[in-house]
C-alpha cells in the first residue's frame, strides 16, 4: 500500500452535514418550546464574494429551521445608519444572532461596528467580551472557523490532550482563537508567524498543524513531521496552466507523502464555518431563552468551542 493511500482526507462537507443535522434536531426541540431561533444577516454593498457567502448562510439557516432575516444596504450607507440598525437588532427579542458580513466599505469603522453587536447575539464571536471570555475558558460564542477546525480535529484525531499543535498565523479571526481552543483541549500550543525564527523547524515538531496565513502552498512536506494531522484554513486563488483554481496554505500534493490526515481545499474547513455559524445561532438562542430551557441543555449547546 502506498503512503498516499494511507492518508486520511478529512471531509469537511460530511462533517458539516453532521453538525447541521445536530443543529436541526436541537432547533426542532426549541420549536417545541415555542422558540424560533433567528439570524439577522447584514450585507453592506454588492461585493460578489460577500453576496455568495450571504446566500449560502441563508440557505443553511433555512435548512436547519433557523429563521433568516436579511438586511441588504447600499455601499454608501453611512456608518451611523448601520450602527442604528444594529441597535434595533440588539433590542429585538425575535433576533437571536447578528452577523455583519465582512469586509465593510472603507468609510465604515469595522471595529466600531463589531463592538456594537450585543455579545449574546455576536454569532461571529468577534466582540471583545467574547474574545476575552474565550481566552479565560468561559462559555462564550466562539469564532466559527476555529470552532469548526477543532471539531474536525476531534472527529479525526480523537483525544487531543498532550498533543503539540502549531498554529501558523496570528489573526484575530482564526489564529489567536484557534490557539485558545487548542489550549482548552489541553494541547501544547505554539503560534508562529511572519516574525518567527526557525519557523519550519518549529512546524516539524508538531503533531497538529493549523495553517491560517493566507499564502498559497507555503507549507510543504519539509515543514511537516511524519504522521502529523494538518488543518488547512487557507483559501487562495491562483492561476495555473491558464486556469484559475483554489489552493490552501499547504502544498497538498507534497504533504500527502508525509501526513496521516489533511483537509483538502476546497471541501475541508470551508463548509464547517457556515455549519458553526448555525451552531452559534442555536447557542445564542439558548442563552437568551435560558429561563425556558433546562440547565443541562443550555450547558451542552451554549459553548460551541467544546462541542
Amino acid at each position: 500500500m502506498s503512503t498516499q493511500s494511507r492518508v486520511k482526507l478529512i471531509d469537511g462537507k460530511a462533517a458539516a452535514a453532521r453538525v447541521l443535522a445536530e443543529v436541526s434536531s436541537e432547533v426542532s426541540q426549541l420549536h417545541g418550546l415555542g422558540i424560533q431561533p433567528a439570524l439577522a444577516v447584514v450585507l453592506v454593498g454588492s461585493d460578489p464574494a460577500s453576496q455568495v457567502y450571504v446566500r449560502n448562510k441563508v440557505m443553511r439557516a433555512e435548512e436547519t429551521g433557523i429563521r433568516s432575516i436579511e438586511h441588504r444596504l447600499p455601499a454608501d450607507t453611512a456608518e451611523t445608519a448601520l450602527l442604528e440598525l444594529i441597535e434595533r437588532l440588539n433590542a429585538d427579542p425575535e433576533v437571536n444572532g447578528i452577523l455583519v458580513q465582512l469586509p465593510l466599505p472603507l468609510h465604515i469603522d469595522e471595529h466600531r461596528v463589531l463592538q456594537a453587536i450585543d455579545p449574546l447575539k455576536d454569532v461571529d464571536g468577534f466582540h471583545a467580551e467574547n474574545v476575552g471570555g474565550l481566552s479565560q475558558g468561559r462559555e462564550v460564542l466562539t469564532p466559527c472557523t476555529p470552532a469548526g477546525c477543532l471539531r474536525l480535529l476531534q472527529d479525526s484525531y480523537g483525544e487531543l490532550a498532550g498533543k503539540h499543535a502549531v498554529v501558523i498565523g496570528r489573526s484575530n479571526i482564526v489564529g489567536k482563537p484557534m490557539a485558545a481552543l487548542l489550549l482548552q483541549a489541553h494541547c501544547s500550543v505554539t503560534v508562529v508567524h511572519s516574525r518567527s525564527s526557525n519557523l519550519r523547524e518549529l512546524c516539524r515538531q508538531a503533531d497538529i498543524v493549523v495553517a491560517a496565513v493566507g499564502r498559497p502552498r507555503l507549507v510543504d512536506a519539509n515543514w511537516l513531521k511524519p504522521g502529523a494531522v494538518v488543518i488547512d484554513v487557507g483559501i487562495n486563488r491562483i492561476e495555473q496552466d491558464g486556469r484559475s483554481r483554489l489552493v490552501g496554505d499547504v502544498d497538498f500534493d507534497s504533504a500527502l507523502g508525509v501526513v496521516s490526515a489533511i483537509t483538502p481545499v476546497p471541501g475541508g474547513v470551508g463548509p464547517m464555518t457556515i455549519a458553526y455559524l448555525m451552531k452559534n445561532t442555536l447557542a445564542a438562542a439558548r442563552l437568551q431563552h435560558r429561563t425556558l430551557i433546562s440547565q443541562p441543555q443550555l450547558s451542552e449547546a451554549s459553548c460551541p468551542s467544546i462541542s
